[in-house]
């Protein structure tokens, strides 16, 4: 079988050039086609018996391009996700225009974990990219994967600090996963791919087009916990992935700058209009920390919030502190001890440091702190 996704071992061949005939088909979208999948039709259905308002549309896939995508999903790194899989991101599913599905180069797996998006100016002053490179780097050494768009400037500079703090970082593109824009960032993508993915809803071979990066932005706004937004100036793009990120009941930061800067009024205007004003990364995690509790602890059968106390006697978290010691540990090594998921262990690891009951040492480890008494 093609790099399709583990998780999903039954999807036949048949099954998998139907769900990429429905992404290859012209003019007809997630809008119009999402309605339909989540009443159970499945892509055969549609394509053997479309609604009469599409039959027009979807008549004549284009096979020859399915065939193509299929010889991408060769390569054991490539993958397809579609948006019935366990492997497609809740936080995006969603969506009423989520993608119909994801083509991923990399590690699958990350797009699960806590995510926080992190865009900006394509030009940004040297301090505004040495921010974002520094935030980057305490989210990822904090557990929290950091999602950007690839662009030259902050998303450069955001993608290059996870990479230093040593999680992952996740790369969503506007065009096909076989080819990179801008070019210059080529071997950022190839190393990206490697320690994190690269996200796309476009099929291979799809060149950059003025309207695909809108469409690449509500993803990273959708993929994400919250959008922080570096510098920005006033008819930014990055304007708008925060008002998606508004529209999908997102959390939305702005870090300020000097009232001189022309990249700081984006910023600005966003503050005025209710982002959150931030200084540190800690201020984004002590506003993240009751979303993150939701991949660490299973949701309530009636959907309720667990109360605090069961927070405090969730048996993973003592679990997890049980298999720290008193001694410099590095997650791979917790999620080996403990058998946890690591996205779980770096979401409890994160939540435990804001308590105050572990801190993080360089070079990614963590230290359980010598008064903690939370077991």
């Amino acid at each position: 079988m093609c790099g399709i996704a583990s998780s999903i071992p039954d999807l036949s061949e048949e099954e998998l050039r139907n769900w990429l005939a429905l992404i290859r088909l012209p003019g007809v979208g997630p809008a119009t086609l999402n309605p339909l999948l989540r009443k159970g039709i499945t892509p055969a259905q549609l394509l053997t018996q479309p609604p009469p308002r599409l039959s027009e549309r979807m008549r004549n896939p284009p096979w020859e391009l399915v065939d193509k995508d299929l010889r991408w999903l060769e390569n054991p790194a490539s993958h397809f996700l579609p948006c019935t899989s366990p492997d497609y991101p809740e936080t995006l599913k969603r969506l009423p225009d989520a993608p119909l599905g994801l083509f991923v180069l990399g590690q699958a797996q990350n797009l699960r974990t806590a995510q926080i998006a992190m865009v900006g100016s394509r030009n940004p002053s040297r301090g505004g990219a040495q921010t974002a490179r520094d935030f980057a780097r305490h989210f990822a050494r904090s557990g929290i994967a950091v999602t950007s768009g690839l662009a030259m400037g902050i998303d450069t500079a955001s993608h290059r600090g996870a990479l230093e703090g040593g999680g992952p970082t996740l790369a969503v593109t506007a065009t096909g996963l076989d080819r990179v824009y801008p070019a210059s960032n080529r071997a950022l993508a190839h190393e990206i791919a490697g320690n994190g993915a690269l996200v796309s809803e476009f099929p291979p071979g799809t060149s950059p087009r003025r309207g695909h990066f809108p469409r690449r932005n509500r993803i990273i706004s959708g993929l994400s916990l919250g959008v922080l937004v570096v510098e920005a100036a006033l008819k930014s793009g990055s304007l708008i992935t925060a008002r998606l990120a508004g529209e999908q009941s997102r959390e939305v930061f702005a870090i300020p700058g000097s009232i001189h800067n022309p990249l700081a009024r984006g910023c600005h205007r966003l503050i005025r209009e209710g982002a959150k004003l931030v200084e540190t990364a800690a201020d984004v995690l002590e506003e993240l920390a009751p979303g993150l509790e939701s991949f660490i602890l299973a949701p309530e059968p009636d959907g309720a919030e667990p109360p605090a106390s069961a927070r405090q006697a969730d048996p993973q978290r003592q679990q997890l502190l049980a298999a720290m010691g008193y001694d410099p540990v590095s997650t791979d090594t917790l999620v080996e001890r403990t058998g946890l998921a690591p996205e779980a262990v770096s979401s409890m690891l994160l939540l435990l440091e804001m308590e105050g009951h572990v801190s993080s040492e360089p070079g990614g480890l963590f230290i359980r702190a010598q008064t903690d008494t939370a077991s």
